[in-house]
């Protein structure tokens, strides 16, 4: 049998999609995207995604995590945070119906940036899987691809709650 290195990729039938971390004569340590640090047995079931060559040098905490993000940014919807705007923090959203005899419903701003960003990530995620697919052929990846380029434009009118502009929505640019 032969043994993994740090920094091989595996899917783990309990625990899902992992990075070896470290290596002992009779486990890995591997970090999950779910669960976090967790030690299996060197003949635990599990799928090798990437294997290492086993090697003697050591991996430092600052490249497990750059080997994570990737992961997570690749196989997961999880990415960076996005700080909202100085101005809208613990801000007020009031939606008021045209008819007063109807109430206000308010929401706090960060509450709904939150919602903002999760709808974002998950269209960047909706395009990498697009980009990335095997089935779909070049001209049903543009295809979609103009349909998620329009979507980040109708989004933009919520880049004032932003902080940073890279993290802004980006539509079609006008000519």
């Amino acid at each position: 049998m032969k043994i993994l290195g740090i920094g091989s990729r595996i899917n783990h039938t309990e625990f899902g999609l992992g990075v070896v971390t470290n290596v002992t004569s009779k486990h890995y340590w591997v970090t999950f995207i779910k669960d976090g640090l967790e030690t299996i047995a060197i003949d635990s079931d599990f799928e090798i995604i990437e294997a290492v060559e086993d090697e003697v040098d050591t991996i430092s905490f600052q490249d497990v995590e750059k080997s994570l993000k990737k992961l997570l940014q690749t196989w997961s919807d999880v990415t960076e945070i996005s700080p909202i705007a100085d101005r809208w923090k613990k801000g007020t959203l009031i939606l008021r119906p045209a008819d007063s005899n109807l109430a206000d419903k308010e929401i706090p701003i960060d509450t709904f940036f939150h919602k903002i960003v999760m709808v974002r990530d998950k269209v960047r995620v909706m395009e990498q899987k697009i980009n990335s697919s095997k089935t779909l052929d070049d001209q049903d990846k543009v295809d979609l691809q103009q349909y998620i380029t329009r979507i980040y434009g109708s989004l933009t009118t919520f880049n004032v709650l932003f902080k940073v502009k890279s993290d802004q929505f980006t539509g079609s640019k006008s000519k």
